[in-house]
């Protein structure tokens, strides 16, 4: 885990206040410098990993509250909480989606995230909302992969080149250190250039090939892994050119007008989901129940059946695999967990 740099030591005068059961908790802004300082995709890998299948029958997660702002922009609301002695936090995740923002170089996300005592309610910490979402839904990612993805799998496909990619890279790259090539496509050739030029400089993986293409169908197939960021309302990846064996990770989508894959992917594919929201708020699977093609019955199982070995996950080496995420409460919550009580612990 990286050092705690010194402007971490000044964020908060009251040094001894950090405990969530003592009544003189004084609330701490942890900065974005010291959440990259404390989090690495490896680590929150291992964390939730470790805590995932204990957290989600402690932890209380009402289905997110979703509501237009325009016709394209939204605002979210992810509450979670617990009282749990290992987990005595109530937290939540406030979120504005403006996917147009693509058009200003600005990010379409945009989040702030509050953490509360459970046993006081006092306010513990906030957070930025959106660098921890980067972390945890690629982390989400990089276990699902690191479950269902071949031992042996050599090349990354990358499609999207927008916040989410570096942190998509970085968690599949940990997550399966026989990595050895990552291809980047992006509908704007120039943005996948700039992103493996930059991956390539400072990336910190040695013997990992950084390249760019312009030609999605060319390189779908070539994907062990195939993980997709983007805001597609119309399929980029097509079942029929997926490799025998691949991995299909998909983490764009959240509502039922977004589809990253075709019905072909899902219909060959054996389909694996972060949790059971994704069953009524993802859109290629909502329209694949729609379409026939495949019923809720035949979905693999959840991330935290994977992980306690509840369902099997790969099954062969000529399996293909599609794990589909849209992220919940009980990941946040963890996520922030780790990040304040490492920065209290280095008080």
């Amino acid at each position: 885990m990286a050092s705690i740099p010194d402007p971490l030591n000044n964020e908060n005068p009251n040094k001894n206040d950090t405990n969530p059961n003592n009544m003189n908790t004084i609330p701490i802004f942890i900065s974005t410098e010291s959440l990259h300082a404390i989090l690495s995709h490896q680590t929150l890998i291992d964390h939730l990993q470790s805590s995932l299948p204990a957290a989600s029958s402690t932890l209380q997660t009402p289905i997110r509250q979703s509501y237009s702002v325009s016709q394209s922009s939204s605002l979210l609301l992810m509450p979670s909480w617990s009282s749990s002695p290992s987990l005595p936090y109530v937290g939540v995740k406030l979120v504005t989606y403006f996917p147009q923002n693509s058009t200003l170089n600005l990010p379409g996300v945009h989040a702030s995230y509050v953490l509360f005592s459970s046993v006081t309610g006092q306010t513990l910490a906030s957070m930025d909302g959106t660098v921890l979402t980067l972390y945890r839904t690629s982390c989400v990612s990089g276990l699902a992969s690191k479950i269902l993805a071949r031992n042996d799998s050599e090349t990354l496909v990358m499609i999207g080149a927008g916040a989410m990619a570096p942190h998509l890279i970085k968690a599949h790259l940990s997550a399966r250190p026989s990595l050895r090539r990552v291809i980047i496509w992006n509908r704007t050739i120039e943005k996948a250039l700039k992103l493996a030029e930059e991956m390539r400089e400072n990336a910190g993986f040695d013997g990992v090939c950084f390249e760019s293409n312009g030609c999605l169908e060319e390189i779908v197939g070539l994907g062990d892994i195939v993980s997709c960021a983007t805001n597609s309302e119309t399929p980029v990846v097509k079942g029929e050119r997926l490799k025998a064996g691949a991995h299909l990770d998909l983490v764009g989508s959240f509502k039922h007008s977004m589809r990253e894959c075709d019905d072909e992917a899902i219909g060959r594919g054996r389909v694996f989901v972060d949790n059971e929201a994704a069953l009524v708020e993802a859109g290629e699977l909502v329209g694949a129940f729609e379409r026939r093609v495949i019923e809720k019955g035949d979905i693999g199982g959840n991330l935290v059946e994977l992980i306690k070995g509840e369902k099997v996950g790969r099954r062969s080496s000529e399996e293909i695999t599609v794990f589909k995420s849209v992220g919940s409460a009980i990941v946040d919550i963890l996520a922030a967990q780790l990040v304040y009580e490492t920065y209290v612990g280095k008080q």
